[in-house]
């Protein structure tokens, strides 16, 4: 996995995990029965997400989790004790993990070897190995030396070094001929067990072939229909609309987990019926990850790239701060996620201006690789619920994480425009009503308001609806004509304009002396 930031893989682990241990309770170990190794420094355990990771592995008592704690008591500013003097044996011992320190012995393979067993055979605990390492070694300069950490070595200490290991000082690189037979055996034995493994997958899938697509990672393209809202459903907020789309397309994907860090309820994430995932039943449809939200965004990096779930991940958005650093890795990665981000707008009731997101949409929209979707009312959200469970691209292409941000204040939902079907269903930007501004999410109701306030004062106005820049952006000419004036600078092949919802003011043209809609100017 590309793990990035500190602190990330680990929490990327505890995903391999969780996942792991869910497709094993519905498929059997016949199909799914592995370990997960992760190997952690110490700038891994010093980053917060590591605590927020290594609790949840702790609570659900994950088994067949192997960390290795490369314990070298060395960063790139000096000595670990500068900032650091943690037992950190004692420390996940009270997250409920099995510890074994075993001490100085990095380069003793027997020893090493005897741990990995160990903690191989540990089904009810997740296991952590703390080894004392030296950087470094066995360079005679820079053993135990932040010079190691991140410098390469000079010529002249890797002449020593190589002198040292007994290695040809001339060879740039070199590998003993009598390693390889070692080496090389190891190819028809690993194809043999993946070709064991293989046939009996098939097998299985046969016998059950809808979760059969699941365990192939082929979560995408199922699922039932996408739900349609009415007028006469009355207002509806489009954080309980999700919830509405996540219970009518349950049945249909196999593999859909979807979670939340302590706002399972505000956020829709708990399917009808559902239990919680526990240690007691480890195959529930739905993980609530306390309030931990950093970790909950790498867990779901994890499951995803394990393959054969769908993670859906809800909280409010103002804490997509929290998790960003673990957005960003599953963006630059392709990782098939779902972030459902609620609580959009400025109307929170209760919660007030402490939980109020501002900046946040514009600078989610900044991250590269990160497709942002904000519906304006029930019909949008049940689109961007269709958009973000297939948004996996043609082969070898990287998918687009999708983060559907959606409103607590209730907004009636909207008919259906008159374009033609292929372009309400399939394409972002659909016109609202009459007007000429843009606006997304919970602005666009708004924004009619205000278009119809305009026409009784004789100015009439056009309003469209944007709910993604970024699908907008990707469509050709003749569709941005179709849904903008065809004098407007985004009918080009240009990034999209400023959006009413994201807080960026438009400018409308003010003059209605010729009896015409007025043209919007960006």
């Amino acid at each position: 996995m590309t793990t990035g930031p500190l602190g990330q893989g680990f929490a990327n682990g505890v995903g391999l995990g969780i996942a792991e241990r869910w497709l094993r309770a519905h498929f059997s170990a016949d199909v799914c029965d592995h370990h997960t190794y992760v190997v952690a420094g110490d700038g891994c355990l010093e980053e917060g997400i590591s605590h927020e990771a290594a609790s949840l592995a702790g609570h659900l008592r994950l088994g067949r989790l192997v960390y290795v704690y490369d314990d070298n008591h060395i960063t790139i500013d000096g000595p670990t004790e500068l900032a650091l003097n943690d037992n950190v044996a004692e420390r996940f011992d009270a997250y409920g993990w099995s510890v074994d320190d075993i001490g100085d012995v990095a380069n003793d393979l027997d020893t090493l070897e005897a741990a990995l067993l160990r903690a191989r055979a540990e089904e009810e605990r997740p296991s952590l190995i703390v080894l004392r390492s030296h950087i470094g070694y066995p360079a005679p300069d820079l053993t135990d030396s932040s010079k190691a950490h991140g410098d390469p070595f000079s010529d002249e200490e890797t002449a020593k070094t190589k002198e040292l290991l007994g290695l040809p000082v001339d060879e740039t690189f070199w590998c003993p001929r009598t390693s390889w037979p070692c080496n090389r055996s190891t190819v028809p034995r690993g194809r043999a067990l993946r070709s064991e493994w293989a046939a009996r997958l098939d097998a299985w899938t046969a016998t059950c072939p809808v979760r059969g697509r699941a365990r192939r990672s082929r979560v995408t393209g199922m699922g039932g229909g996408t739900p349609r809202f009415a007028p006469s459903d009355g207002p509806m907020a489009t954080r309980k609309a999700i919830k509405v789309c996540l219970d009518a397309t349950h049945d249909g994907l196999p593999g859909l987990m979807p979670g939340s860090a302590d706002l399972t309820g505000n956020t829709g994430m708990a399917l009808a019926g559902a239990l919680a995932q526990s240690v007691e039943d480890p195959g529930a449809a739905w993980s609530t990850t306390a309030s931990a939200k950093h970790a909950m965004g790498a867990v779901m990096t994890g499951m995803a790239d394990h393959g054969g779930t769908l993670p859906v991940g809800g909280t409010f958005f103002v804490f997509s701060d929290y998790m960003r650093g673990a957005v960003r890795v599953a963006a630059l990665s392709g990782a098939h996620v779902v972030y459902s981000w609620t609580h959009d707008s400025i109307g929170l009731g209760q919660d007030g201006p402490t939980h109020q997101p501002v900046e946040q949409l514009a600078a989610i929209r900044a991250m590269p690789g990160l497709r942002v979707i904000r519906p304006a009312d029930a019909n949008e959200t049940a689109q961007a619920w269709r958009i973000g469970r297939r948004t996996r691209r043609p082969h070898r292409a990287r998918p687009v994480p999708p983060g559907p941000a959606c409103s607590r204040v209730h907004r009636r939902p909207r008919p259906r425009g008159r374009a033609p079907r292929r372009l309400r269903t399939r394409r972002p930007g659909r016109r609202a009503g009459p007007g000429d501004l843009l606006a997304t999410g919970s602005e666009v109701p708004l924004c009619v308001d205000a278009a119809r306030l305009l026409a009784e004062a004789g100015t009439r106005t056009r309003i469209v609806s944007l709910p993604s820049w970024e699908l907008f952006a990707e469509q050709g000419d003749g569709y941005r004509a179709e849904v903008l004036t065809r004098a407007s600078p985004c009918c080009r092949s240009r990034p999209p304009p400023p959006s009413v919802g994201s807080g960026t003011p438009t400018t409308p043209s003010a003059s209605t002396t010729s009896g015409r809609p007025p043209r919007a100017r960006w």
